[in-house]
């Protein structure tokens, strides 16, 4: 299973009337569990290339358990939210030498890039899909995301 499929059932089970999904194969067990007090824990455990004594190294994934809408912060009714497409990690430029893809007070047009996220070791460029104004950055840099997780709020230009 892979991180598109999980994150499908992650947003099915807070879409859906769906209380708890649970998936359990030979080195692979996932608990997706819908209760506004907890929070959901994926546990992977990562496939065996190689025929190795040792166990395989296991990945914690933890995602809110209720629709992120629920969960978002507030935003004045004109601000926009750009959110993450993915679960991953939040950077705001390509190397910490280099300028933030966005910064607040700067103009966004939909193709602009204006943050990194990274998963499972490929950085994918995430760009806005609306125009106006960054107001705020919600994110700190390199800090983990989850999927529809508000990055910035932006004035509708």
């Amino acid at each position: 299973m892979d991180l598109r499929e999980i994150q499908a059932l992650i947003k099915f089970v807070s879409i859906n009337a769906v209380d708890e999904v649970e998936i359990s194969q030979k080195d692979f067990k996932l608990l997706i569990r819908k209760n506004p007090a907890q929070v959901v824990t994926t546990t992977v455990a990562a496939p065996v290339m190689q025929q190795v004594a040792a166990a395989a190294p296991v990945v914690q994934v933890s995602a809110p358990a209720t629709p992120v809408a629920v969960v978002a912060p507030p935003a004045a009714d004109n601000l926009l939210i750009i959110k993450s497409p993915m679960v991953g990690t939040f950077y705001r430029s390509s190397n910490p030498e280099t300028p933030s893809f966005a910064n607040v007070g700067d103009e966004v047009t939909p193709g602009k890039v204006v943050c990194i996220i990274e998963a499972m070791k490929l950085f994918n460029e995430i760009e806005s899909e609306i125009s106006g104004k960054i107001v705020k950055v919600l994110v700190d840099n390199a800090s983990p995301v989850e999927y529809d997780q508000p990055l910035f709020l932006v004035e509708p230009a």
